[in-house]
Parts: C-alpha cells; sequence; structure tokens
C-alpha cells in the first residue's frame, strides 16, 4: 500500500502541478497570486487590482449587456468593448436607407449619441465571502431540498441588506467549487448607455465566419458606447438631461506597444467553464452532444446564407441571429477537435484511478469518496439518451423561431384560462407580451423560418427515437412526407405568422381568444413537444443533473483535499475575474508555426483573395493603407492590428481590457484561437491562446479612418 500510494503522489506532481497560464481567479483572493505574477513581470500590487476602500482597475470595468464585459477609457464615461458584443445595438439602429452595420458611425458630438433602450451595464461594487453564514446551518442530515431550500433563505437576506446600500444597487449570491463556497456580489446598474461608434462590418468583423476562433486574425472587433448618469453621477433612466457617467476609474492607454514574452492580464466576466467535469460527462460531449448541436446550425446557418446573400432586408434582420448560431457551431467544433488532440476522456480517466487509489489509503476516504466514481458512471449512462432529446429541444425545435415565439404566449394563456383570473395581472402580463411581439417581427422572415421548420421537424424524426417524438411528426410522415410541404401548411394557417392578427387577439384577451390561440396548429406543434418533454424526459433529467450537482460538489471537495498543494480557480461562472498568462505564439500542427501578432498587411492580402466574400475592406481603409498614412500608429511602416497571448478565456470575455504590467491598455479580448476552446473543460499552455485587438488598430481606425478626433483627445494616451 505505501508504494501504491507514493506512485499516486508522484503522479498527481507530474499531472497535475501548476500550469501559471491556467486559471480565472476571484479578484478579491488575488493576494494568494500576486507574488507569481510579479514574477512574470507585473508591476502592480492587489490593492491596485481590486480594492473596496479605494479606486482600482475593477471600478473601470463593467459587464455589458450581461454577456460581455467593457472597460472605461475616459473621465466622461467612454466604454470601449467589442464589435460583436455591441452588435445588437448596432442593428437596432441600422436600416436599408441608414446602414450602420455597413457604413459605421461616429458620434461627433454627445448630443448625436444613439440611446439604447434595455441596455445596461453593472459595476462591480465588492464581492463577499458568505460562505460561513450561508452553510452555517447546514447539516449532513438535510435532504438536498432543505439544504437548498437554507441556503436561498440565507441569500435572500443578504442580498435584501446589500441591495439597500446605494442607489441602482443589485446583489446576488453565486456558488462556487459547486457548492462547497458562496460569494456574494453587490453590483451598481446604469441603464443609459449609448452607442458612440462603430467601424463598419467590413472592420470591425473582417474576417466573419471564414476567421471566427481562427488565428491569424485581422478583425478591428471593437465599439464605443458611453454610460450617462443623473446630475449626481447615480444611475438613472434614460433621460436627455442625463450627463456623462464621472468613473472612479478609467484606463490609460498605452501605444509602447507589446513583445513576445511580455505579461498580459485580462480582467473581465467569463461566462462558463466546466474544468471538473469527469471523463464520463467530456465523453457525452465529443461523442453525441456536440456532433448533434454542431449538424443543427450546419442546417441552419445554410439557410440563413441562402436567403441572406440574395436579400439586403433579410440581410440586417438576420445578422445577429446569424453571428449568434454561427458562433458556437465553430466554438463546438474547434472543442471536440481540441478534446480528441488532447485525448482528454484518457487524461481524465487516469485522474479518475488516481482518485480513486487516494480514495482507498484508508477507511474514512473509502465511505466519503469511494463511491462517487461508479456512481458517476452509472448516472451519464442514463443520462445520454435524455441528454439528446433535451439537444435536439433547444436546437431544433427552439431554433425555429415561430416555435419559440409561440412559447412565450402559454403563461398568459394559462392565465387567460383560469376562472376567476387576475385582471392586472392578466393585463401586466400581456402588456409585456406586446411589448416582445412588436420587437419579435421587426426581425423576422416568414420564408426563412418556414425552411427552418421543414429542416429541423425532419432531422428531430430522423435522429430522436420514436417513443420521444410527437404524434404529429409520425401521422404526417404517413401521410405526406414532404417536410416543405408540411411547413407550408402550417405557415399558411397560423395565426402567430400575422403580426397584426397577433397584437389583435392579445389587445382584449379573454378566455375565447385565449382558445383561439391554443388551437392554432403553430402553438398545438409548440404544446406536443413541450407536453412530451415534461412528461418523458424532465423530471429524470433534472434529477440525475441535480444529482451529479450533489456528487460533484463531493468530488470536488475530495480532489481538494487529495492536492492540499495545489491552488484551485473556480469555474467561470460570470462573475469578475483575472487571468494571467504571456504574449506569445504557437505551434498547432505539424509544420505550422504562429507568429504572436498581425497587421494591417494581412488585411489587404486577405483582401486580394476575390472570392472570399469575408475579406472585402473598406476602400477608404486600403487608401490608407497603399499611402501608408497610419500616423502615429505605424510601427516598422505597418499598423499592428491583433495579438495572442496565453491568458485563460472563454465567453464572456469577449471586450475585456488586456493590460500590460503597470495596468495600462494595450488590447481588447475579443476570441479565442481554434486550437484553444478547449480550455473550457481542458487548459494546455501548448495551444491555449486569446485573441485580442491591438489597441493602437483600434486608435488608428477611430482616427485616421474615422476622423473622430473629438473621441481620441477624451482618451488619456501614453507614448
Amino acid at each position: 500500500m505505501r508504494k501504491t500510494f507514493l506512485f499516486v503522489v508522484l503522479s498527481l506532481f507530474l499531472v497535475f502541478k501548476g500550469i501559471a497560464d491556467e486559471g480565472m481567479w476571484i479578484p478579491m483572493l488575488i493576494g494568494k497570486n500576486i507574488a507569481e505574477m510579479q514574477r512574470m513581470g507585473l508591476k502592480l500590487t492587489a490593492e491596485d487590482l481590486y480594492s473596496v476602500n479605494n479606486a482600482s482597475l475593477k471600478d473601470a470595468i463593467v459587464q455589458f449587456g450581461g454577456g460581455c464585459t467593457g472597460e472605461l477609457i475616459s473621465a466622461e464615461g467612454l466604454l470601449i468593448t467589442n464589435h460583436h458584443c455591441g452588435y445588437p445595438e448596432i442593428q437596432s439602429h441600422s436600416t436599408v436607407d441608414h446602414n450602420l452595420l455597413a457604413n459605421g458611425f461616429w458620434a461627433a458630438s454627445k448630443a448625436e449619441e444613439l440611446p439604447n433602450p434595455g441596455l445596461s451595464v453593472r459595476f462591480l461594487v465588492r464581492m463577499d465571502d458568505v460562505t460561513n453564514l450561508v452553510l452555517k446551518n447546514i447539516a449532513p442530515s438535510m435532504t438536498e431540498q432543505e439544504r437548498a431550500k437554507r441556503i436561498r433563505q440565507v441569500a435572500d437576506s443578504l442580498v435584501a441588506k446589500a441591495e439597500k446600500e446605494g442607489i441602482g444597487y443589485e446583489a446576488n449570491v453565486r456558488p462556487f467549487y459547486y457548492g462547497n463556497q458562496y460569494y456574494m456580489f453587490v453590483y451598481q446598474v446604469f441603464e443609459d448607455v449609448r452607442l458612440v461608434g462603430t467601424p463598419p462590418e467590413s472592420i470591425g468583423k473582417f474576417g466573419g465566419d471564414t476567421d471566427n476562433w481562427v488565428w491569424p486574425r485581422h478583425t478591428g472587433d471593437f465599439s464605443l458606447f458611453r454610460i450617462y448618469a443623473d446630475k449626481n453621477n447615480n444611475p438613472a433612466p434614460y433621460s436627455p438631461s442625463n450627463v456623462p457617467y464621472k468613473p472612479k476609474k478609467f484606463f490609460k492607454i498605452s501605444m509602447k506597444g507589446i513583445k513576445e514574452g511580455d505579461f498580459t492580464l485580462v480582467y473581465g466576466f467569463p461566462g462558463r467553464t466546466q474544468q471538473f467535469i469527469t471523463s464520463h460527462a467530456v465523453r457525452l460531449l465529443i461523442d453525441q452532444s456536440n456532433p448533434h448541436k454542431i449538424n443543427l446550425r450546419d442546417i441552419r446557418l445554410s439557410i440563413f446564407n441562402k436567403f441572406t446573400e440574395s436579400n439586403d432586408t433579410i440581410a440586417i434582420k438576420y445578422a445577429a441571429k446569424h453571428a449568434r448560431v454561427a458562433n458556437a457551431w465553430k466554438k463546438w467544433i474547434g472543442e471536440t477537435m481540441g478534446l480528441r488532440r488532447l485525448d482528454a476522456v484518457s487524461k481524465k480517466q487516469e485522474q479518475e484511478s488516481m482518485f480513486a487509489a487516494w480514495a482507498a489509503t484508508n477507511p474514512e476516504l473509502k465511505e466519503r469518496y469511494g463511491w462517487l466514481l461508479p456512481t458517476f458512471d452509472r448516472l451519464y449512462a442514463e443520462l445520454a439518451p435524455l441528454s439528446l432529446v433535451v439537444d435536439y429541444r433547444n436546437e431544433a425545435v427552439y431554433g425555429v423561431e415561430m416555435l419559440s415565439f409561440a412559447s412565450r404566449f402559454e403563461r398568459l394563456l394559462s392565465m387567460a384560462l383560469e376562472p376567476n383570473a387576475d385582471k392586472a395581472k392578466l393585463a401586466e402580463q400581456r402588456n409585456k407580451l406586446v411589448e416582445y411581439v412588436r420587437d419579435f417581427f421587426k426581425d423576422f422572415d416568414l420564408s426563412v423560418d418556414r425552411e427552418v421548420f421543414a429542416a429541423m421537424m425532419q432531422a428531430y424524426y430522423e435522429r430522436i427515437p420514436q417513443k420521444l417524438q410527437p404524434e404529429f411528426l409520425g401521422k404526417f410522415i404517413q401521410q405526406s412526407g414532404n417536410w416543405r410541404e408540411l411547413a407550408r401548411q402550417i405557415y399558411s394557417q397560423t395565426a402567430f405568422a400575422d403580426s397584426v392578427r397577433v397584437l389583435t387577439l392579445l389587445n382584449d384577451i379573454d378566455s375565447t381568444n385565449a382558445r383561439e390561440f391554443l388551437n392554432d396548429p403553430v402553438f398545438s406543434i409548440y404544446f406536443e413537444f413541450e407536453d412530451l418533454y415534461r412528461k418523458n424526459v424532465q423530471k429524470r433529467y433534472f434529477e440525475i443533473t441535480d444529482s451529479l450537482d450533489i456528487l460533484y460538489r463531493t468530488y470536488v471537495e475530495g480532489l481538494m483535499r487529495m492536492q492540499p498543494d495545489k491552488r484551485f480557480f473556480p469555474d467561470a461562472n460570470s462573475t469578475l475575474r483575472i487571468a494571467y498568462g504571456k504574449v506569445g505564439g504557437f505551434a498547432p500542427r505539424d509544420g505550422v508555426v504562429y507568429d504572436y501578432y498581425t497587421t494591417i498587411n494581412g488585411i489587404y492580402e486577405k483582401s486580394q483573395q476575390r472570392d472570399v466574400p469575408d475579406y472585402v475592406p473598406p476602400k477608404r481603409l486600403m487608401e490608407l493603407y497603399q499611402a501608408k498614412d497610419f500616423g502615429p500608429y505605424a510601427v516598422n511602416g505597418t499598423v499592428p492590428v491583433a495579438f495572442i497571448a496565453s491568458n485563460h478565456t472563454t465567453g464572456g470575455n469577449s471586450g475585456s481590457p488586456v493590460l500590460d504590467a503597470e495596468g495600462n491598455l494595450i488590447g481588447v479580448n475579443f476570441d479565442r484561437c481554434w486550437e484553444s476552446t478547449m480550455s473550457d473543460v481542458m487548459f494546455d499552455p501548448n495551444y491555449c491562446r486569446n485573441i485580442s485587438l491591438d489597441i493602437r488598430y483600434a486608435l488608428f481606425v477611430i482616427d485616421k479612418y474615422a476622423g473622430a478626433k473629438n473621441l481620441i483627445n477624451e482618451m488619456v494616451i501614453l507614448q
């Protein structure tokens, strides 16, 4: 036994030794990492990065719109984020005659800046470790329901108290390490955020889907917004009388540039990682879930492309939708390839073998952890067929906009059919739905969705076991088998395809109107899918996933006990994190070596590939290139565009500031290399690279391309 245990310890040291570039670290605890960061080149202190009592770098960072990051770059609330993060707002202001997507937009004065109803940003005021408070009265004898109820009660109490502390405050309590720790996050939310500037798509989205997730990259992926506040610098709803927000901190911009080996820090709101999942989950991901989702999005994208290539109006309507669908589609492809290349399943199995050997070293560990891995094996085997239905529900059923649209009516119809319906609540729900209906039809095309419907119904019928299919699919295939004819029939009969009819029925919703909606063919199809899911899949699916979460809580606890000297970072969960690494190229494949930066020369070179629509830069940009009119942004006769480094990032880090050793802004994070997308599950320093816009290219575009000197003059630019 002694030799076995020694082997386990040595193996753990070799396999699980810390990787300096790996990690998404909690800002309030960054002091534990600061010595390592300073050895790598950082010249700041932990207090400079995160402080509650003094202005620190965290105060220049916002969560932008809920799914991205942005950062302040002037004393007047000017904010930079990615072009793709601001894309919905840019699209909402675009028409065929006034197309901001195609032509760009630059406000010459604050009076020209464009409001964006529904867009908000939030600053982290502070975070607190509330683990002891949340788990204080949690007993091992509690059921999971009792435990969850008690945690929710304590969390709600903490949140309610925190939200009273300031104007515009919002708070939440989030679990870390699968519920082994809890932190409360207190934010201040600003709702008046206006579009200030955006390059045209041919810069901000240069390379399009061709280059998405790919290096080398030449995308000017940035847009500019401004935060507005009331006269007391507090959050306020949009008003013409609001004034630019005065931040506690904003980033100075460095023109010094980067070189290989330089320290970099990314500070943002990463969305989701799952580094602790077992080999069973990885196998399910790469053998089943990703391949099916990729195939379904392949189909949708091909339909989108067919329509958008020949119709400018549809192209504008579906621009943001296409980008959303394509983004995850390509990410899943890269993730699957990366996990296979790393032989991730085998690596996870090796870790699990070590865990089992460690757990067998004494009776206490065996009782606490010895049963975990066999239970994981059993539950994932039962989960797989249910997970397939869930993926097809999300990607095929809800991938049809008309069915997703109909789903929004279920609650209102249920309320309207109640014998003693609360009229006030009914009216409130109806008003929300009326607003949603108007927004929906603004970016919807019946011909596109009809074809998506036909393709998704066919895919569902062909891939999902018959016992888990709605009856209408089987009946239809027996009668006809022509999926496009089915779609034509359904879409010609439904009220949901007609905005006027829908709004008319909603205008005076009662039980009669509700029944008309319920009997509509689109709602009937939606509800048949949903009823089947709820009766045959939902309950057991969530029982299993809830059980897995409980198992992971104990498993992660065990991993931490097994490796007491290892620094574990918690999985990303859309809370503010710090990642650090170094600028550097990499060699993704045999015979291929990538440099760490790109320049405007590459934009010109790609533009010579006449058969690639994604490689058509604006004429004005190429005129500047030909004339070598680069202004102060020239480096060795060209302009830097993007660079890569080994920072650990994921979705949600889009728009994050990339900082140098002194905390100055040198770039804006916007992507990962395709070979890196597996880093949500398994990080590999040989392949994992984040892609950032070089801030000098953004300045060049703002100054030389757009002539927006008014914006340049706001910034503090260090030469």
